[in-house]
């Protein structure tokens, strides 16, 4: 069974990500595969061991934190050498999904927003999740799930990858109508009947459409539902930090939102 991929840290974000994945290896019946990447070379062998260290303490707390929540999942950990993309990029090869967190900061931060997961988005051989930490999760209430229906050829995987996280967190969706360019703002007849075929397909889903001619980031940027989850396309992960911004960045109104890059 190939695993859910982790990669840890020890920054919150990466803590946030190894609970989400936890859910997703839960729902899929797989492994977590917890990995803390060290780099190849060191300026000495105390910067080694100090960094071997960092690896094994981000590792065990992040096990600790997966164990707390009681929920039946194998927990695999390692601590693989070499840049943390390019690692991550060659596990994602055997994986089922693979989950980092942004941002993260401080000493031992693997620039996951800046380099990681965008090299991730880019060119991972599975579906790539980018998790906000926990303290920028959206309040309760309606947490939507946000994907956007087009004519593109992975369309479809990408509906039923959002309807499977909309069933497994509990969440309404929203649809946003097709590409930019097809769009009006009056109702388009295609997509409210793809919409219905959607629904058909999964009753125990709440489907919401909007017609929109703006794409999922902008229409994040204009409105103020709490989105938890936006779902995109292999095509749209170049645009990773419209969605994943810097946490409390002035511009970004939806900063908790966490991203799903259905690739692979």
């Amino acid at each position: 069974m190939k695993p859910v991929i982790v990669g840890i840290d020890g920054s919150p974000a990466a803590l946030a990500a190894a609970l989400w994945g936890t859910d997703e290896a839960v729902g899929k019946g797989v492994p977590l595969r917890l990995l803390s990447v060290i780099k190849t070379t060191h300026p000495s062998p105390q910067d080694y061991e100090r960094d071997l260290r960092h690896a094994e303490a981000s590792l065990r707390a992040a096990h600790a934190a997966v164990e707390a929540t009681g929920k039946p999942v194998k927990i695999e950990s390692d601590t693989p050498r070499g840049p943390a993309g390019a690692v991550l990029v060659e596990e994602s090869r055997d994986a089922e999904l693979i989950c980092v967190g942004a941002p993260a900061i401080g000493r031992y931060a693997r620039a996951i927003l800046g380099s990681t997961a965008t090299e991730l988005a880019e060119k991972a051989h599975c579906p790539v999740a980018v998790i906000r930490p926990n303290e920028d999760q959206p309040p309760s209430g309606i947490n939507w799930i946000v994907v956007r229906l087009t004519d593109a050829p992975d369309d479809d995987a990408i509906l039923e990858y959002a309807a499977g996280e909309a069933v497994l967190r509990h969440a309404p969706i929203l649809a946003l109508g097709g590409g930019p360019e097809q769009l009006t703002e009056t109702p388009d007849g295609e997509f409210e009947r793809r919409v219905q075929r959607w629904r058909r397909r999964h009753p125990e889903l709440h489907i919401y459409p909007i017609t929109t001619n703006a794409d999922i980031a902008r229409f994040l940027a204009d409105h103020d539902e709490r989105v938890q989850l936006a779902v995109i396309g292999a095509g749209e992960a170049a645009q990773l930090t419209r969605f994943v911004g810097p946490s409390g960045h002035p511009v970004l109104r939806h900063a908790e939102c966490s991203v799903l890059v259905v690739r692979g």
